[in-house]
């Protein structure tokens, strides 16, 4: 008898995000499509071929409907695009964005809350959404580590920063976002905690030791980094050199590092692996 074959109905990790930039390429193109057709197809490509900023909308929407290169991979659920789309994309979504933002805003100045108002209502609510849009494909596209922070498996996550252990071969490779840094032997990393946070279980808070700052640098918030240390005798030129520097924002990236800490002090040891106690069932959000 032939066998039925069962395809599984989660989609890939990353395909969502992939489908959310797709839509709002869509989203954009059908109102651009609707404004043409209000003003005259041929008057609004003689408009587009002088205004660069036409131009930068058009490459946007290209990049968000076809999304070349951007597949979702099970090893990389949080980077289904290449580095350069993910970048380009950001850019691009910046400088459409600000250039909405001050088109509302100066509309508004000059023609008053009023009108402004009549005009929103008018567009349906297109002069606060097509901003909004914008922010939403800049926040898909921030700058991320590769996966979550999975600790059961010896994933970790800080900041931007992605690191994976294998406690087999004693080697951890580190990624910047989806671009790999460097694969190293894990007996020759070490954290390097702020100066004045405890070692291992306790890094301190922002808003718990503040340093001092003067000028315009003081109304920046004091965020707590981390470093991660190579210190190989072996190679010349490397010892103690800082492979990544990150702050430590959210209570995941605390977790995470403290984490990534007592792993590598048992590398280090020389200690077999045992079972690192989980947080929220083995996973760090």
């Amino acid at each position: 008898m032939a066998r039925t074959k069962h395809t599984s109905a989660s989609p890939a990790p990353g395909a969502g995000t992939v489908f959310a930039l797709r839509a709002i390429g869509l989203v954009l193109a059908a109102r651009w499509i609707f404004s043409m057709s209000q003003m005259g197809y041929l008057s609004s490509l003689r408009a587009m071929t002088s205004s660069p900023w036409a131009c930068v909308n058009l490459v946007l929407l290209f990049l968000l409907i076809f999304v070349p290169g951007a597949r979702a991979r099970a090893d990389r659920p949080l980077h289904p695009l290449p580095q350069w789309l993910r970048q380009a994309l950001r850019f691009l979504a910046l400088l459409s964005f600000g250039f909405a933002v001050f088109s509302v805003g100066l509309f508004t100045w000059q023609a008053g809350w009023r009108r402004a108002v009549h005009a929103l209502g008018e567009s349906n609510g297109w002069l606060a959404v097509a901003p909004a849009l914008y922010a939403v494909v800049m926040w898909i596209c921030r700058p991320r580590a590769l996966w979550r922070t999975n600790i059961a498996a010896r994933r970790f996550a800080i900041g931007r920063y992605a690191i994976s252990l294998d406690p087999l071969t004693r080697t951890a490779v580190v990624w910047a976002e989806s671009r790999k840094l460097g694969q190293y032997d894990a007996r020759e990393l070490s954290v390097k905690w702020p100066p004045s946070g405890d070692a291992v279980y306790a890094v301190p808070a922002p808003s718990l030791a503040p340093a001092r700052r003067r000028g315009w640098r003081g109304l920046l918030p004091n965020r707590p980094k981390m470093e991660l240390l190579w210190d190989s005798p072996a190679a010349a030129g490397h010892n103690r050199t800082t492979v990544f520097r990150a702050p430590l924002v959210t209570e995941g990236d605390r977790s995470a590092a403290r984490a990534l800490d007592s792993t590598l002090r048992q590398v280090n040891a020389g200690a077999p692996p045992v079972p690192l106690i989980t947080f929220d069932g083995g996973r760090v959000a």
